[in-house]
């Protein structure tokens, strides 16, 4: 597995006090194998959770469904991030229409 860890800061331009409309800072993280790869975001003001938001190669990439939680490299990308210290795992549902915490690696990994 690859991992590609950027950092980003998206905010509005300061004002005249310096302060800002909205300032979000995250690192985003990229797992992939060759064949696929899944992407999740973690905010530095919430260091203990992490974002899956969407999987998939280059064009291909597309929101995540349950199925692609059994992948093996989900669970490793999980059991990278748990030795990060994030605690709390979820991936973006588009059928729900929010954010869904991840089950635990021993479930999700195939038999």
């Amino acid at each position: 597995m690859t991992v590609e860890t950027t950092h980003h800061i998206d905010a509005s331009d300061p004002d005249e006090n310096g302060y800002y409309d909205y300032f979000y800072e995250y690192d985003i993280y990229r797992f992939s194998d060759g064949q696929s790869a899944f992407v999740a975001r973690s905010y530095v003001d919430t260091p203990a959770e992490v974002h899956f938001l969407k999987c998939g190669l280059g064009s291909e990439e597309r929101l995540l469904t349950a199925r692609d939680l059994r992948e093996p490299l989900s669970a490793e990308a999980c059991e990278y991030l748990r030795n990060l210290g994030k605690t709390q795992i979820n991936w973006l549902d588009r059928e729900a229409g929010d954010y869904r915490s991840v089950p635990d690696i021993a479930s999700i990994r195939p038999k």
